[in-house]
């Protein structure tokens, strides 16, 4: 069955979908037949995207969402049933990005980072999980992760350690579901490369030349060689429709990472810096 044969006339909520791979999965799932929830911390790009999908024919509402807060998400919840029925679908999305060391990251931003990545995606599962058991109909709770789920970075701790977070918990929320026979299937969403502003938003350590010359690297990378936003909704979609628990923009890339996570496990390796991170010690 196409994405379009399971999600036409279905509602979608999205967090994170100012911009980004957000964005792209709304613009999608508008384009596919869905209402479509817009949750974000940016009133403006919200605004601009559901004025946008409005006017395309579709259907959109732009909710003001800090994914920090709790009563914010069941307000975010209230404002999709109230307008729209049922939520078919809801992507928990947002997420930020910080480079720097570990101990030079300031508190706060470890504190704000984890809350976003780590609770805005627990939280979210869990205000739609029960809503949708209450209704008894199918539905779909799509979590992103990323393919740095997979993997290990410095100075990019609190970014990897919360995907790993994401994933984890994706697990056992798809296990919990199995054990209560429930209609609702559970995806984790690994993205690669894809062309967002995730690098540019990231607040960084300038003092630190090899801390610099990361970001502007992880950034040139995903602009360069990235997907669009919008060809990895299409592609992360496509496979929630699907009914897979692994989701990629790049399947290959992401089999590949996992199998050499698996035999890095395996064998308990020492931690091992990857290529892109030797060159820039090289040149530090």
């Amino acid at each position: 069955m196409s994405a379009r044969d399971k999600f036409a006339g279905g509602t979608a909520v999205v967090t994170g979908a100012g911009s980004g791979i957000g964005e792209g999965i709304a613009r999608v799932a508008a384009s596919l037949g869905m209402n479509v929830v817009l949750a974000d911390v940016a009133r403006d790009r919200i605004e601009q995207v559901a004025a946008d999908i409005n006017a395309s024919g579709a259907s959109a509402i732009p909710v003001v969402t800090d994914v920090t807060d709790i009563a914010a998400l069941e307000r975010l919840a209230d404002a999709a049933y109230n307008r729209f029925g049922e939520v078919t679908l809801a992507v928990n999305n947002a997420g930020i990005e910080t480079i720097g060391f570990s101990w030079e990251i300031p508190d706060e931003t470890w504190d704000r980072l984890l809350s976003i990545n780590v609770r805005g995606v627990v939280h979210g599962s869990r205000i739609f999980a029960r809503r949708m058991l209450e209704s008894g109909k199918p539905g779909y709770i799509a979590n992103v992760a990323s393919i740095g789920a997979l993997g290990m970075m410095p100075t990019q701790a609190p970014y990897m350690m919360s995907k790993h977070a994401v994933l984890s918990f994706t697990e056992c929320l798809y296990l919990e579901m199995q054990l209560k026979k429930a209609p609702i299937q559970i995806s984790a969403v690994l993205p690669a490369q894809v062309a967002t502003r995730i690098f540019e938003d990231a607040p960084a350590d300038r003092q630190s030349g090899f801390v610099e010359r990361q970001r502007e690297m992880m950034h040139a990378m995903i602009t360069q060689i990235g997907v669009t936003p919008e060809q990895a909704g299409e592609t992360i979609l496509n496979g929630i429709a699907a009914g897979d628990f692994w989701v990629s923009t790049h399947p290959d890339t992401t089999a590949e990472v996992a199998k050499r996570r698996a035999e890095y496990l395996a064998a308990l390796e020492m931690p091992a810096l990857a290529e892109q991170a030797r060159v820039l010690v090289e040149e530090a």
